[in-house]
């Protein structure tokens, strides 16, 4: 059972990318930025090194996540790691991989344990991951194992980006472009919409969440003159949610679905590959939008943007995605909280 006064849980991600410093300024904008207290699961002596490399004027304090809160308005709280990680800004490392993956477990293990609000996370790459010997396609499938290993029920995850005028769910994600049709059923979309449905009235607060529905092919298919999918896959998919209750329509010609006056009519949209998605979110609101992970048992929110390996160690990432982030996660918590009391 979560604590509705713990801090939120801070995983570094890739610390050879902006994560450590991304961390250092959400901490420095403090309350005039609204942050909520949280700790950072890293290598403190990395933190220490990367604060002096881009001259962050910034306390750190080793601590424990029961403490973190307590101290949060005097000192960054970072919880050690067991590995060590060497600080080598913009060169990713396999040595690093260790750390990254234990930051992650163990904001997850604190959550469910009740010692965090809510698992953060920054970024990761992949590559190092994988050199390491890292077998899961990205973050979120990690995080969706993790559940099931701590819970022992199966896990189905979905990606939500949530900014402030737009929230969008990429029914396929990592995928080639060319995969998408073959991968798109009927079925994949009625279960990523009832998962979505259910977390935004459960977490988000939306009485009746509205579901507007994506076609994949030009004009939604056009009567089936540019692709049957629309037509085979995605319509039946809406009808069956309608007839399970579920305020969905579709689908809707994705090319004029995303301006003000569309927005209005939905509370998210559900599209059918991964691009689609993402490139109305971050065009509205890249440094602002969220990745929510639904479907698992805990909160997971994290920036929207990759690990900059470009920029990392210059002192010029901006920390709005994850200020974003971390907000959102204390809101989540505090409204779950409240419903669970209700």
């Amino acid at each position: 059972m979560r604590r509705t006064d713990a801090p939120l849980a801070l995983s570094v991600g890739d610390p050879s990318g902006v994560g450590p410093e991304i961390a250092i300024a959400a901490w420095q904008a403090g309350d005039s930025a609204g942050v909520p207290p949280f700790y950072l699961l890293a290598d403190p002596a990395l933190i220490a090194a990367r604060a002096r490399q881009i001259g962050a004027n910034v306390a750190i304090a080793e601590t424990m996540p029961e403490q973190a809160a307590r101290i949060f308005h005097r000192v960054l709280p970072v919880v050690p790691l067991d590995a060590t990680q060497v600080d080598r800004p913009g060169r990713p490392d396999k040595a690093n991989a260790a750390g990254t993956i234990e930051a992650i477990d163990r904001a997850v293990a604190d959550c469910l344990g009740g010692r965090a609000a809510a698992v953060v996370t920054c970024p990761i790459a992949k590559k190092p991951l994988y050199d390491a010997g890292f077998r899961f396609p990205g973050h979120t499938e990690y995080l969706a194992h993790l559940a099931t290993l701590h819970t022992g029920a199966e896990v189905t995850p979905v990606m939500l980006l949530a900014g402030p005028e737009l929230r969008t769910v990429p029914v396929t994600i990592h995928i080639p472009l060319a995969e998408v049709p073959k991968a798109l059923t009927t079925e994949l979309i009625v279960a990523t919409a009832r998962i979505t449905a259910a977390d935004l009235e459960s977490r988000f607060g939306i009485a009746r969440p509205r579901l507007a529905i994506a076609g994949l092919n030009p004009h939604a298919g056009e009567g089936g003159s540019m692709g049957l999918e629309d037509q085979r896959v995605i319509r039946p998919a809406v009808d069956q949610l309608r007839a399970e209750g579920i305020d969905a329509f579709g689908p809707l010609p994705a090319d004029t679905l995303f301006h003000a006056h569309a927005r209005a009519s939905y509370d998210v949209a559900l599209c059918m590959y991964h691009d689609q998605a993402l490139i109305p979110a971050k065009a509205l609101a890249f440094d602002e939008a969220v990745n929510v992970t639904l479907g698992l048992p805990f909160i997971r929110t994290s920036p929207d943007h990759g690990t900059a390996f470009d920029i990392a160690g210059q002192g010029i990432a901006r920390a709005d995605s994850l200020i974003a982030a971390l907000r959102l996660a204390r809101r989540l918590a505090d409204s779950g909280s409240e419903a669970a009391a209700a």
